[in-house]
């Protein structure tokens, strides 16, 4: 053992005495060295033969960098050594400091920090013109330039990649930060982060890692890496030798690393072996006390020969650029003075000296130490000639200045966002699922939600409320909140915190009692939007139902975890570090994806966002143009709704402005969303056939000249009954106001009815209704002719054959399951009036203005119950009702109809005699006019409003189509502009442009 000591010890004296020659001077400075240990426990690196790489050299590459370097005088080599702290959101006086850097002192490189892109871009441009040599520019973007830029993506943070399996996904987030730091101008992302982070407690790193394990750590380094540099970009690995597992931050002091050599050449070290091998280009060496590695007290390991040169470049033959971190940070500030701590980072072996504190000290400290002797020609050539490589690798060879035009939307694409949906759909995790609480298929679950932390919840909130009805509890006392509580099936706690890297995220103590209290008492749906390690202090999770980890709180990660809950999708991800003994790393439950609406980006299911842009054209056009003072506009495509936008106001005096969550008076489209699914589950029970008798389904029709009316006819609008008739002129006085023998300002016995404000109708008069329409002539020839007594008829149909009145049918059979807890008739009675714009100022029956009570005139007739109109409902809960028919009679994993029914109503039985309807369904048009643009397929169906409704779907490009307004006010009986400048048709159009694939 003792000859092999001897032996290794006069090797590296040999290699040390090759590599330390000069070809000027001979060097006196003294290298201290670590003793040689066992030549068992000596570090064997697996080096690969070839290694990979993304920027091949070539003759060209040399002949330049030989050429340049010939002509640098040393001052300018040294020059190239530094990259300077740079800031787009300080005054000139910064700007010309740096200037005087570039211009006089040669400085290789600028890092830049807080700004904005266009101000960055005009600066980058300015210090370049001013460089003899093209400057590097790097930046350290971690989750994308937003790091360091306002006006910026950001990406998820490295934790929340940790926990996504697929690392396709991470490479794509590595393409996307390559394409954006490079159209800056960028050549080095200081990223990725690859630090182990095995101690939870960790002040600096945390969720700048990608997790615990150093596999999931390296494999998911490789691919965000891989992406960044296939666009052209350097990715600088960090903090090197390994940050992750300190207990201190080394921008404020020197932290400690107090592990064997093994551990860190088995842990800390195993992602940088692997990524040399997959053709890393730099390294930051991090300011770390490492005893194991550098025997001197408190050395920094930035400053150590034996980490950077020997370890590194020897030993793990690392011939990237090697960076330090920032020389101003504490860690290693505090050792030496600006100068001092320069001179001894290059002379431990770093290629550049990241934010010098004083370039003009360090570089007559570096100057000095080279005609001392001490830095020899050699020593500066490896250094200088390896960042001309670089340089002509960046292209600087043949620098081009930031093209300025567009810079912010170049670097800010809509690919960014839909890339967000995917990573946030594969990243969230679910750890508990007791009863399998996850995904509430239940719609009418009673729920409420109490809000924990203290950063903005509106999203997850809006996005729970568009699935069912979703009461917010205030958090107040635990006795308190319990009591409010009891009447409620289920509880979601969401713990949100400030989606910013260093800020707390800690549960108070408050909190952590609320969490023990409530789940003892309730069921409960813990969901924590921050870091996992946050649930540490959380003692017992026994009582806690279901558990989700959504890592961030950014309104993505919000609106998809929301999705999760309600079985929109599934859960895909797992756990990238261990939580005490609760829970471990890789952890993580899949759950249910139920047949519900989700949301994403047009992009994620092939439509362009920039084309569906365009519908606010036509939304403004008509607000403009007065064809309606507000609306709401959803497009949904493959189940996903990528487009809910509202416009306007509640009326043109722009008072009110109208939300999605509004809700509208849809008119005739109550036909297709009430009266038709009843009527196609009676179908598909038999009770009903295409060919049954209107005299069969209603005795009243018996004997009459509508008895052979069939099923088929009276559905396609080909019976030859009358369109429509005034009803309400004939209860009306000879000063047309609602006559007191039919009408009673107040509720009582026989007039319950209510019509309007102050106004209820006799119980009875529908019994007249349905008595003229039994009389009525039928038209002369048939035909088809849209009719309002269709509906009517089925009103009355469906409420004899089943004993309930048509709205508690429609609410249980398919509002309430369907999660549809926006919509219903006379919405009064749940909603305030402010939230339900007006249809009319009404002066010909009622006069009052129409606001919450349906402005069909029949309708309000019959209470405002009818199975023409009277629904009030907002874009996303009639959304649901079209995703059930495009699923053919399912959703939510429940079967209301069969398809085969579906089939049956969505089929043009009349088509020869020129009829375009369905059953119950409206379609496309079979000739000029018609409710459509004209470019959906013949499968397509849907149903128009009076008051400026419309609800299309198509089952051969799976899009749905939502236009809810109240284009008849203030006066209904005015030009139906919307109808004539083919608004809502035109908008479909540009839906159906968007389509990309």
């Amino acid at each position: 053992m003792k000859n092999l000591k001897n032996l290794l010890l006069l090797l590296f004296i040999a290699f040390f005495v090759s590599n330390c020659s000069t070809t000027k001077k001979t060097s006196s400075h003294k290298i201290i060295k670590p003793e040689i240990v066992e030549a068992e426990e000596l570090y064997v690196p697996h080096i690969k033969a070839e290694r990979k790489t993304f920027f091949k050299g070539s003759e060209a590459e040399d002949r330049w960098v030989d050429s340049v370097y010939s002509q640098m005088p040393l001052n300018e080599r040294i020059g190239q050594l530094f990259m300077v702290a740079a800031y787009s959101n300080k005054n000139e006086e910064h700007f010309s400091s740096l200037d005087k850097l570039v211009s006089d002192y040669k400085i290789g490189g600028l890092i830049f920090f807080q700004g904005g892109p266009s101000r960055q871009a005009k600066l980058t441009n300015r210090f370049q013109s001013k460089s003899k040599l093209p400057l590097f520019i790097g930046i350290d973007a971690e989750w994308g330039l937003s790091m360091r830029l306002d006006s910026t993506y950001r990406f998820p943070w490295n934790m929340t990649l940790g926990a996504i399996r697929d690392l396709k996904l991470i490479e794509r987030v590595g393409e996307q930060m390559g394409k954006e730091t490079k159209r800056m101008g960028i050549h080095f992302n200081f990223a990725p982060v690859i630090d182990i982070n095995t101690n939870p407690l960790n002040p600096i790193i945390g969720n700048r890692s990608f997790g615990e394990d150093k596999k999931n750590v390296t494999d998911r380094a490789i691919a965000l890496m891989t992406g960044v540099q296939n666009q052209g970009v350097f990715s600088t690995g960090k903090h090197f030798p390994g940050h992750g597992d300190t207990s201190t931050d080394s921008h404020h002091t020197l932290p400690m690393v107090n592990f064997s050599r093994e551990r860190i050449e088995n842990v800390e070290l195993y992602p940088y072996k692997r990524m040399f091998d997959e053709g890393l280009e730099s390294v930051m060496v991090a300011h770390l006390n490492v005893p194991s590695l550098e025997p001197r007290e408190n050395y920094p390991t930035s400053l150590s020969y034996n980490v950077v040169t020997d370890l590194l470049q020897k030993e793990m033959q690392f011939e990237g650029l090697i960076f330090t971190d920032a020389l101003n940070m504490k860690g290693a500030s505090s050792f030496k003075k600006p100068g001092d701590i320069d001179l001894e980072a290059f002379l431990a072996g770093n290629d550049i000296l990241l934010f010098a504190e004083n370039v003009p000290i360090a570089v007559e400290k570096i100057t000095q130490a080279y005609n001392d002797s001490i830095i020899s020609d050699d020593r500066i050539a490896q250094s200088v000639k390896k960042i001309l490589h670089y340089k002509f690798k960046a292209g600087l060879n043949k620098y081009k200045p930031v093209e300025l035009n567009n810079i912010v939307s170049d670097i800010n694409p809509v690919d960014n966002v839909s890339l967000q949906y995917q990573l946030y759909e594969n990243a969230i995790t679910v750890l508990k699922n007791n009863n399998d609480v996850l995904p509430i298929k239940n719609l009418e679950t009673k729920i409420a939600y109490v809000k924990l932390g203290d950063d903005s919840n509106t999203p997850f909130v809006s996005t729970l409320k568009k699935y069912t009805e979703v009461t917010e509890i205030e958090l107040n006392s635990v006795d308190s909140l319990n009591i409010q509580l009891k009447n409620f099936d289920l509880v979601i706690l969401g713990f949100h915190k400030s989606d910013k890297a260093w800020k707390k995220h800690d549960f108070t103590d408050k909190e952590l009692q609320l969490i023990q209290e409530i789940a003892k008492n309730n069921k409960v749906i813990l969901d924590v939007f921050a870091k996992p390690y946050s649930l540490i202090p959380v003692t017992d999770f026994s009582e806690i139902e279901g558990l989700i980890i959504s890592y961030q709180n950014g309104d993505i990660a919000q609106e998809v975890s929301a999705e999760l809950i309600f079985g929109a999708i599934e859960a895909k991800g797992v756990l990238p570090v261990s939580i005490n003994d609760n829970f471990k790393f890789n952890d993580g439950l899949s759950t249910e994806k139920v047949d519900r609406l989700g949301f994403t980006t047009p992009e994620n299911v092939g439509m362009s966002s920039s084309k569906l842009a365009e519908i606010e054209t036509y939304a403004k056009k008509a607000i403009d143009g007065k064809m309606a003072p507000g609306m709401q506009i959803l497009v949904a495509r493959k189940g996903k709704v990528v487009y809910q936008k509202s416009f306007g106001y509640h009326t043109y005096k722009k008072q009110t402005k109208v939300q999605n969550s509004d809700i509208y008076d849809v008119a005739s489209v109550t036909k297709m969303v009430s009266t038709l699914p009843n009527v196609m589950q009676l179908y598909d029970k038999g009770k009903v056939n295409l060919d049954t008798r209107l005299g069969e389904m209603l005795p009243l029709f018996k004997s009459t000249n509508k008895d052979s009316i069939s099923f088929k006819e009276l559905l396609s609008h080909n019976a030859r009954l009358q369109a429509w008739e005034p009803f309400y002129k004939e209860t009306l006085d000879i000063d047309k106001c609602p006559a007191d023998k039919y009408y009673s300002l107040f509720y009582k016995k026989g007039f319950t009815k209510q019509v309007a404000e102050n106004l209820y109708i006799r119980d009875d008069y529908q019994d007249t209704i349905m008595k003229k329409i039994v009389d009525s002539k039928l038209l002369p020839k048939k035909e088809y002719k849209y009719s309002d007594f269709t509906f009517i008829i089925l009103k009355d149909y469906l409420e004899k054959a089943t004993g309930k009145s048509i709205d508690e049918l429609s609410t249980q059979h398919f509002f309430k399951p369907l999660g549809m807890n926006n919509t219903m008739y006379n919405p009064l009675r749940k909603f305030d009036m402010s939230v339900i714009p007006p249809t009319d100022d009404d002066t010909y029956f009622r006069h009052a203005t129409i606001q919450g009570y349906v402005h069909d005139m029949e309708a309000a007739m019959e209470g405002g119950i009818a199975g023409h109109a009277g629904i009030f409902s907002n874009a996303m809960d009639i959304a649901k009702m079209m995703q059930l028919f495009l699923n053919k009679g399912t959703y939510s994993g429940k079967q209301y109809f069969s398809p085969e029914t579906f089939d049956v109503f969505n089929t043009r039985y009349f088509e020869t005699e020129g009829s375009r309807r369905g059953l119950g369904f409206d379609k496309p048009q079979l000739g000029k006019e018609g409710p459509t643009c004209g470019c959906v397929s013949s499968k397509s169906f849907g149903h128009t409003g009076f008051t400026g409704t419309m609800a299309w779907a198509d089952p051969e490009t799976e899009i749905i189509y939502i236009f809810l307004s109240n284009r008849t006010f203030p006066d209904s009986n005015a030009a139906n502009k919307l109808s004539k400048e083919n608004i809502r048709e035109d908008i479909q159009r540009i839906i159906q442009e968007a389509i990309i694939k």
